[in-house]
């Protein structure tokens, strides 16, 4: 916790950061100015006096000017980059100045950010955490110093240089993480539970984390196979009348789970591994019928299941496998009148032992920083439309009165 009348030395690890917290009295920075400079007392020691004659007295309560400021001094120690830590061109110094209220100045490697204390404490912080994030061998980008900054406004006691450096799977020179605190909360369900469903907005690592889960269970010799399944529900096309065989028609349905094996595997393995059996990627009706057992499976795009199909799929878990259901409520391709089973689901399930749910946002979202406020938007836009359903249906109607 920052002392705002003295000096915090925080030892992080190898390195410290001094922080210097210093109220600024509200008169200070009046007599700081030189154009508001001989408005204050007689003996001009900043306080306050008689206005200027002919001048309105003013309440100091009306610019802001009454709000408490601080200032918070960062020393970054001198063996870490300040390149890496602000990005070339000071790219995420600028990220960093939209992402608070305050002022932040750099001189040499000390960082000082003035501005309300909330603001300067979290501007500390950030810095506490992106100098762990490169102590633990994390390049910063812009999306991390942004992830950073929405963890720290939105959690207390969880650390998101945790959260950023967790990985799951190491796979083609890359590590796979968690991006957000919801989705290492997802990671870490799937490896304390049986059954996990996850039902968030596209764009959220619903089925990419699942699926690096599943190829380091099969490489950790966890599971014998991976069992990927969609259901093969139009959106908006007719299956019937694309060209091809059967598997060509439903192949569109399926390419997304190839293109997320493609990332994780040697793409040369991916047709052996699917020769031998160990992977399996189908349609969903090709599920019944059949008991799976120590094998790691996922249904993907489970908004589109009906509550029987989803009864039948639940139904095929064997001795020694996991199950994670993956979809998004809000984009269902279901005929009219057809209820989604993934809505079904949570009603039917909630509560019972070795089954979890997990629910991501928006703030989730993994890919531009447009699909986050594209999916606002339209939640905005469906519970507006639910209002008006709702104020509509209660308003008497009017009847036709026979000649």
């Amino acid at each position: 916790m920052h002392n705002p009348r003295g000096a915090v030395l925080r030892a992080i690890g190898e390195r410290r950061i001094d922080d210097e917290l210093t109220d600024i009295r509200n008169d200070d920075l009046r007599t700081s100015d030189p154009d508001l400079r001989g408005k204050s007392g007689p003996s001009g020691n900043g306080e306050p006096g008689e206005p200027a004659q002919g001048e309105p007295e003013r309440d100091p309560r009306a610019d802001g000017q009454s709000e408490a400021r601080s200032q918070v001094k960062i020393v970054i120690p001198a063996d870490r980059s300040m390149v890496s830590l602000l990005g070339s061109g000071d790219e995420l110094l600028h990220v960093i100045e939209r992402e608070f209220n305050a002022d932040i100045h750099v001189r040499g490697n000390e960082i000082t950010a003035t501005g309300n204390p909330a603001e300067t404490a979290l501007v500390a912080d950030l810095f506490d955490e992106l100098l762990e994030l490169l102590r633990k061998g994390t390049d910063l980008t812009a999306d991390a110093v942004e992830r950073t900054a929405a963890m720290l406004r939105a959690e207390r006691g969880v650390r998101p240089a945790d959260v950023l450096t967790v990985g799951i799977l190491s796979a083609r020179g890359r590590t796979i993480r968690p991006k957000t605190l919801n989705q290492k909360r997802y990671a870490d369900a799937i490896d304390k539970h049986t059954i996990v469903f996850a039902i968030g907005p596209a764009g959220t690592g619903k089925t990419y984390l699942a699926m690096a889960k599943a190829v380091k269970a099969l490489q950790a010799k966890e599971v014998n196979r991976i069992i990927l399944t969609r259901p093969a529900v139009e959106a908006g096309e007719r299956l019937g009348f694309l060209p091809g065989t059967l598997y060509e028609k439903i192949d569109p349905y399926l390419r997304p789970l190839y293109d997320a094996l493609h990332d994780m595997l040697d793409p040369d393995s991916i047709p052996r591994l699917i020769s031998a059996g160990i992977i399996e990627i189908a349609p969903l009706a090709f599920m019944r019928g059949r008991t799976l057992n120590d094998s790691f499976i996922i249904l993907d795009e489970a908004q589109n299941t009906s509550a029987e199909q989803m009864k039948m799929f639940l139904t095929r878990l064997g001795f020694g496998s996991q199950v994670v259901v993956t979809g998004d409520v809000t984009q269902v391709d279901l005929l009219p009148g057809q209820v989604s089973g993934l809505r079904v689901v949570q009603d039917i399930l909630d509560g019972i032992e070795d089954i979890h749910f997990a629910r991501l946002t928006s703030h989730d979202v993994v890919r531009h920083r447009l699909v986050g406020k594209i999916v606002d938007a339209y939640e905005r836009h469906d519970a507006q439309e639910r209002r008006l359903g709702a104020a509509n249906s209660g308003r008497p109607t009017k009847r036709k009165h026979s000649q």
